[in-house]
């Protein structure tokens, strides 16, 4: 049973069932070609293959229910609540994918000239003056494809400006809570990763970054509210440390959703923001298909930006400006993923400047209220502060009283009908456990996922071995993550 008590939903075919290839028998058809009136055309000897290909032949309704049947074993966020911290994975308006299946923007070509494609353009002029008033920055660019590339497009973009000074600077300095992909795009842009440390209240140490900075240091990479969930309160003073010894402030918008209306990184003293826009935005997310990554700057760093940029001549048209001689060059093809771009205008326009206030309101209540709820088994890792969009609470008290872990935890809660929380992140907590749960889910959801947690936690007090087998309702049975990832095996 579920936390609901509803019955538990066993996803996706037998594992049994196997392939198509499996299922298939000689003469069968999932469709058929109608007979051509002209004459058959040989193809010719050169290009002939020495054997046919082995396809499997299979009727429609076989082919039909094998492949439902594989998208039911699937859980994404329009099947069920999607806790992941620092993912925020948060439902995708419908209404935004009907915007962007319009023709004038599904049938775009991108080498159609400027005075073709005036509408689109003119959705890329006003988004970048959205998300320039939303973050506080002069100007933007719409061209990284991901989050990731947009951080190393503001990477690049630093490394361009201090390069202009006559100095190449090569540390940055990252918060030892950082995001994964801050150090690993420090390193591609050219430059040392620098951590620094939290304090007790799991916020920057201040006294120790004023340490760190000096001349060589190119800037600071960090989100607020940080990957603990919490606003970084002096920020003011992290901004002016960096300042004063020529370095630059980079705004990593990981968590961007928790402060939308209510404050800008621009006002925070930031030079270089960049946006998830399916974290906030609510663009799709994940399976490593497109994304967008858009970064804003500062008007000194606007010379830097990728090109092309969009631009509006005397007469009010719109043109792709290319003759940008400073700038980094061009990070994406084309235009970036123009799709995702479209989505996250229609988010924006549907929202207004008071819904995306709500918006950061409705998320940090959410996680606070979670947050009450869980506490007593899985207590916050920084007590003394008050989260913001995300929690990261600990399972280190449960390890040490019944010897099951957060991963033990985070299985069961699959068999319990909900997808797991991440776990082991951010590193500076010992069994981590980081729940997002954003603004868009409901009190009944947000009650009966406290629940689930609760019952793993009462579980692992009588019966621990349960929750080390998990899952146990799934197809595949738990897997060694560990080994999978030492010892990948990859295939295509």
């Amino acid at each position: 049973m579920t936390a609901q008590g509803a019955p538990v939903r066993r996803q996706g075919p037998p594992v049994g069932e196997g392939t198509l290839k499996d299922l298939s028998h000689p003469g069968r058809r999932a469709s058929s070609f109608a007979l051509l009136e002209v004459p058959d055309a040989p193809v010719p000897e050169e290009l002939r293959r020495a054997r046919l290909p082995s396809l499997p032949e299979v009727s429609e309704i076989d082919l039909i229910r094998h492949f439902t049947r594989l998208s039911q074993m699937n859980y994404g966020v329009d099947t069920g609540f999607y806790p992941l911290g620092s993912c925020t994975m948060k439902h995708n308006p419908k209404a935004a994918e009907e915007v962007a299946a319009l023709p004038g923007f599904r049938r775009l070509h991108p080498l159609q000239p400027d005075s073709a494609v005036q509408g689109a353009l003119e959705l890329m002029w006003r988004l970048e003056r959205a998300l320039c008033e939303i973050t506080g920055m002069a100007r933007a660019t719409l061209q990284p494809p991901a989050g990731a590339c947009g951080e190393m497009t503001g990477l690049l973009i630093m490394r361009a400006f201090h390069a202009d000074r006559g100095r190449a600077r090569p540390k940055v300095i990252i918060p030892d809570s950082a995001h994964g992909t801050n150090p690993a795009s420090v390193r591609l842009a050219g430059f040392e990763a620098v951590p620094v440390p939290s304090d007790p209240r799991g916020l920057v140490d201040v006294s120790a970054l004023a340490g760190l900075v000096d001349e060589d240091v190119a800037g600071l990479m960090l989100t607020n509210p940080n990957t603990l969930g919490l606003f970084e309160m002096e920020i003011e003073e992290i901004a002016r440390i960096v300042h004063a010894a020529g370095g630059l402030g980079y705004y990593d918008g990981a968590n961007l959703n928790a402060i939308l209306g209510r404050c800008r990184p621009g006002d925070m003293g930031f030079d270089i923001v960049h946006i998830n826009t399916h974290k906030t935005f609510a663009t799709p997310h994940g399976g490593g298909g497109p994304g967008a990554g858009p970064v804003g700057v500062v008007d000194a760093l606007v010379p830097y930006l990728p090109t092309p940029t969009v631009e509006r001549a005397d007469d009010g048209s719109l043109f792709l400006e290319r003759d940008r001689p400073r700038s980094i060059g061009r990070l994406h093809g084309f235009h970036g993923n123009f799709g995702v771009i479209v989505r996250a205008y229609a988010y924006v326009l549907l929202h207004g400047a008071d819904g995306l206030r709500e918006v950061s309101e409705l998320a940090a209540l959410n996680a606070n209220y979670l947050a009450e709820l869980v506490k007593e088994d899985f207590p916050l890792a920084y007590p003394d502060g008050r989260p913001m969009h995300e929690f990261v609470a600990t399972a280190r008290r449960l390890k040490e009283e019944t010897g099951v872990r957060a991963m033990d935890v985070a299985k069961r809660l699959i068999d319990l009908g909900f997808h797991p929380p991440t776990v082991y992140f951010p590193l500076v907590v010992e069994e981590a456990v980081m729940v997002e749960p954003t603004e868009t889910e409901t009190r009944e959801t947000l009650d009966a996922f406290a629940m689930a947690l609760r019952q793993a936690a009462a579980e692992a007090r009588t019966q621990p071995d349960l929750l080390h087998e998990a899952p146990v309702t799934t197809p595949v049975r738990r897997l060694d993550e560990a080994r999978a990832a030492r010892h990948m095996r990859l295939h295509w």
